[in-house]
């Protein structure tokens, strides 16, 4: 399990109602092994480069449990996503904690009803324009890192 921050000291921040990451527990990481150069041999390949990476629940799982500490959160954990910053989609680092955060549920979520947030539609959207050549692959991990809700409109991609 890797190493979390320590029990209260992260906060989170709002925009729009939507839950953001502490940036001082959460700056994002990014994986070595995806680089501008191999972008067709890893994120934008077709045959599910994320599964061959993402860790097993058993990992992820007790680190999730110690990150939601981290960030004082109460909330039933099965409606909270222990989310990569800068998804795997994207290169982010598959467990460096830097990169993952308990994310909560976006507001207006029935507890009980699972994960839901607005962020997973924006990573789809800029692994889209990243494989398409609309953006580049550091000019999107940089915009998913500063703010998530408004990443496609500073990348002109909303």
């Amino acid at each position: 399990m890797q190493k979390q921050p320590a029990a209260g000291s992260c906060r989170y921040r709002y925009e729009k109602g939507e839950p953001l990451e502490d940036t001082s527990c959460t700056p994002g990481a990014t994986s070595p092994a995806v680089t501008e150069a191999n972008l067709a041999s890893t994120i934008c390949r077709k045959s599910g480069y994320t599964k061959g990476i993402r860790p097993p629940e058993s990992v992820t799982g007790p680190e999730k449990r110690a990150n939601a500490s981290s960030y004082s959160y109460t909330g039933r954990l099965g409606d909270a996503e222990y989310d990569h910053l800068i998804s795997l989609e994207l290169g982010g680092d598959p467990n460096d904690p830097r990169n993952l955060w308990v994310e909560p549920p976006d507001p207006g979520h029935r507890a009980g009803s699972g994960v839901n947030n607005r962020k997973d539609p924006v990573e789809s959207k800029l692994h889209t324009a990243v494989c398409s050549g609309k953006t580049t692959l550091r000019a999107a991990q940089q915009a998913i890192v500063t703010d998530w809700t408004t990443a496609l409109s500073k990348l002109s991609l909303a």
